[in-house]
């Protein structure tokens, strides 16, 4: 009996991307989606002010105050003692960095001043006060 040799199939090297696309382009979209949710920040009722506006808000730091008197960084919330640790690391990555208070108009006055005061003493010296961009017009003007 003769036996004759079948030839396998050449195995294929090639990758298939169809489903790496198909998961990048899934994930691309769970992103583009859900990022401006996680951008909206602390919700704070701010007082209304005529101060002009920064150039450059991309490189400010926004520290925020809200009426409960607790202190976020950036959306997440800090311990006051903590906070020069912080903001001394963010610096020194970014030296360029401007710092901002957000003060909620219900937040106790003193609690929006310890914190400047604790940054001061940490030696950052250019602190903002953020306000509404509103201007209050006075009635009977």
């Amino acid at each position: 009996m003769i036996r004759v040799r079948r030839r396998h199939k050449d195995i294929k090297s090639d990758v298939n991307l169809t489903p790496l696309i198909d998961v990048m382009m899934s994930l691309l979209a769970i992103f583009m989606i859900t990022a401006p949710l996680l951008t909206t920040g602390i919700p704070l009722d701010l007082p209304k002010g005529d101060g002009k506006t920064m150039d450059s808000p991309e490189k400010t730091l926004d520290i925020s105050v809200d009426q409960f008197g607790k202190v976020y960084l950036a959306n997440q919330e800090v311990k006051l003692e903590k906070l020069p640790q912080k903001i001394t690391a963010l610096v020194q990555e970014n030296p360029k960095l401007q710092m901002m208070i957000s003060g909620d108009r219900k937040a106790d006055y003193g609690r929006v001043i310890e914190v400047m005061a604790l940054l001061r003493a940490a030696g950052f010296s250019q602190v903002g006060l953020k306000t509404d961009a509103e201007v209050m017009k006075v009635k009977g003007k």
